[in-house]
């Protein structure tokens, strides 16, 4: 029973890698410049280099570029300080 599923998850894995590879292609042609416009401005270099993670994360790169979402923006306590108003020079100790 171990083996049968070992290579049910194996084959599973095998697709889905495969759907990923044929997913990129396109996606890193014509898609990436759709969800961020400074990807689109990118190498070769750079568009080669991102098949990998593209592929491994095929399904979301999906649903943004079906949706046309925009890169997130970075929500840290460093953005939240510096997006506050500034310190009155008068006021400040």
């Amino acid at each position: 029973m171990t083996e049968n599923l070992a290579t049910i998850i194996v084959r599973g894995v095998g697709i889905y890698l495969a759907l990923g590879v044929v997913f990129a292609i396109p996606f890193v042609l014509c898609g990436v410049g759709k969800i961020d416009s400074s990807a689109a401005k990118g190498s070769w270099g750079f568009k080669i280099i991102i098949i990998p993670g593209v592929a491994a994360l095929w399904p979301l790169m999906a649903w943004r570029w079906m949706k046309r979402l925009s890169p997130p923006s970075e929500c840290n306590a460093h953005r939240a300080a510096a997006s506050r108003s500034r310190v009155d020079p008068e006021n400040s100790p």
